[in-house]
């Protein structure tokens, strides 16, 4: 059964989505989609991880996506994501 954001311990929320909030919510909500697929605090931990590196990654049209036709500039984008993922690493 997929895990709610709610669930999620005050310090894994924080690291992930409240970081992900504080850059841009279109950020925030590939994060609450990502725990429909996620059946634990763990699994949401190590998927996180693994979104935030594969985003990395993103190429403009793939920016677009996520930030619907309208993308922060990549380096801010790219900066946020290494927050998220220092933050992850503290877990």
């Amino acid at each position: 059964m997929p895990i709610d954001t709610g669930d999620l311990s005050d310090k894994t929320y924080k690291a992930t989505l409240s970081e992900a909030e504080r850059f841009h919510h279109d950020l925030t909500l590939q994060f609450g989609l990502l725990s429909d697929e996620c059946n634990d605090e763990a699994m949401f931990i190590k998927k996180s991880e693994e979104l935030v590196r594969e985003m990395m990654t993103y190429d403009e049209s793939e920016m677009d996506d996520i930030f619907f036709d309208d993308p922060p500039p990549r380096t801010e984008f790219r900066n946020a994501l290494k927050r998220i993922l220092s933050n992850i690493s503290r877990l």
